[in-house]
């Protein structure tokens, strides 16, 4: 006999009500589909509610932001139409609290390593104007007059410094395409895994930046909710000595 699986049991749940749905997304999945041929996270989520409450035909979800294929954390989805609107307007106007956490690495030159300044300090901003290249599918850092460039700032604070690695809490201010990767490709410390953006070293379908927590006002209580994930597994095997460091 054959026992079916739940879909319940491929995803882990943060936050679910009428109005919204938070899940922590795993790395190596699309948020949402394009073309079709990658089993994405809103077609299963979509599928867990159908099951859950019995919803026969198509199941509304709305996507309010997404995070990179190669990116784990936390995602909020929308279960109504009005929940999407006014989520999705949050999330346009800044008003959604986004934290992150990345391992950088630093970069070696010759037998040094090489220590990029503003990584020195424990806390601080970095700002640039970013720009996408449709011809190399990635985000580069370029003058601030260039022509279709976009204002990005990113806060960052240290965590932890442990053999060349680096790991950061990031709060972004502006939400441009691959904003996180690119600002810290960009001085020196690629994050661990991301080989688009300069990383030498392999982490399976992964790069070491995960959305920790999310908070946002509900769309009809209007009370602040913040929805928290644990990192995967493979940060906790990569990067134990790091990650110890502070818990």
């Amino acid at each position: 006999m054959m026992v079916r699986m739940s879909f319940a049991e491929h995803l882990d749940i943060l936050y679910e009500d009428n109005h919204c749905l938070a899940l922590n997304k795993p790395a190596g999945w699309p948020t949402t589909h394009f073309d079709g041929k990658d089993e994405t996270v809103d077609r299963l989520a979509k599928a867990y509610i159908a099951e859950k409450y019995n919803k026969p035909g198509n199941v509304f979800l709305g996507v309010v932001h997404r995070l990179d294929k190669p990116v784990s954390g936390s995602l909020l989805f929308a279960r109504t139409s009005k929940a999407a609107a006014r989520l999705s307007g949050q999330c346009r106007e800044g008003a959604v609290e986004k934290v992150y956490w990345a391992v950088v690495e630093q970069q070696v030159q010759g037998h040094k390593t090489h220590v990029a300044p503003w990584i020195d300090k424990d806390a601080g901003s970095l700002e640039d104007w970013l720009l996408k290249s449709e011809p190399k599918m990635r985000v580069e850092v370029v003058e601030p007059e260039t022509e279709g460039a976009q204002f990005a700032r990113l806060l960052f604070q240290v965590r932890a410094r442990h053999n060349g690695l680096i790991w950061l809490e990031l709060r972004p201010h502006t939400g441009r395409k691959h904003q996180l990767r690119v600002q810290l490709a960009s001085r020196g410390c690629p994050i661990y895994g991301d080989d688009k953006y300069g990383s030498d070293h392999p982490f399976g379908h992964s790069i070491a930046l995960h959305a920790r927590s999310l908070t946002f006002l509900h769309p009809t209580t209007h009370e602040p909710i913040t929805v928290k994930s644990d990192v995967p597994k493979l940060w906790r095997g990569r990067f134990a000595h790091l990650l110890n460091l502070t818990t």
